[in-house]
């Protein structure tokens, strides 16, 4: 049974993030709103094939009430191949460049598990870093990060995109390897000096449809040393295959799994659709409040 307190909830948590002179903050839940500029995304919807277009999805999802804009050049959608650092770069430094040239009061997150594109990203004007692999894949991330002290999304996975499936944990190991993984991860990157750390649990990076529906629904355990909590449900398969539907038709899903992430605690909605994500953050904070009263 799902219980929820107001005193459990991301509504009364204040959010303080900085780097480069610059500072994000905010009481309650934070709106991420993806912005993919690759051909073979999972959601046709949302890849972005040109200038116009970035700049009109960018433009969109700030006045909709995005906190921070993720800018992805790599599919990390299961089964995806590797695409050369070269050719992540070349996709991603003009972007950032666009966005920031364009809109130079948004908050760019750039989603990359190389420590060479996230220091060029930083340098082109990037505020956060998202890092699929939570400092797995490459170990030098764990040093720039420390050094530049950047903010930092933690997440968990069990290997690569290509092969990540055929390691998927269930339901009933899932709760305690993503919380070793966490430990483990956020002890060396505060040994080191980070301090600007989110963790994020995976959904649907190598974990089978009971054990993400597990992570949902006990999300609160998940939270380590209460660095905030990201969460990235938008479209994903653990909403459209068990539906029996497709990416483009899974947002009334992911609303609902939304909502129950946010009464969970969830500090930072990663979405597709921000318009719909920024209602129900709306909705659940009277909720919150009205329980407090």
């Amino acid at each position: 049974m799902l219980k929820f307190e107001a005193k459990d909830t991301a509504f009364r948590r204040n959010h303080v993030f900085r780097m480069g002179g610059r500072s994000l903050q905010k009481t309650g839940p934070l709106l991420m709103g993806i912005l993919n500029i690759t051909p073979d995304s999972f959601f046709s919807g949302s890849r972005i094939t040109n200038e116009r277009e970035l700049l009109d999805r960018a433009g969109l999802m700030l006045e909709q009430g995005a906190d921070i804009l993720d800018l992805g050049a790599v599919s990390t959608r299961p089964g995806a191949s590797d695409l050369g650092p070269e050719e992540e770069l070349s996709r991603l430094i003009p972007a950032i460049r666009l966005i920031v040239r364009h809109f130079p009061e948004a908050f760019l997150s750039v989603d990359t598990w190389r420590t060479e594109i996230a220091r060029e990203a930083v340098e082109a004007g990037a505020f956060m870093i998202n890092d699929i692999s939570g400092g797995i894949f490459d170990a030098q991330m764990v040093e720039f990060i420390a050094e530049k002290n950047v903010p930092y999304v933690m997440m968990h996975t069990t290997g690569r995109p290509s092969e990540m499936q055929s390691k998927a944990l269930e339901a009933g190991e899932v709760l305690e390897t993503v919380k070793n993984f966490f430990r483990e991860q956020i002890d060396l990157f505060s040994w080191k000096g980070a301090k600007q750390l989110i963790t994020d649990p995976g959904f649907g990076f190598g974990k089978t449809l009971n054990a993400n529906y597990m992570m949902l629904g006990r999300l609160q355990e998940l939270r380590l040393k209460n660095y905030p909590q990201l969460v990235g449900l938008s479209r994903k398969s653990m909403i459209y295959k068990l539906l029996d539907e497709a990416p483009e038709t899974a947002l009334n899903g992911t609303t609902s799994l939304n909502t129950i992430a946010l009464l969970n605690g969830a500090d930072i909605l990663r979405v597709h659709d921000v318009k719909e994500a920024k209602e129900i953050i709306e909705l659940t904070r009277k909720l919150a409040q009205s329980l407090s009263l």
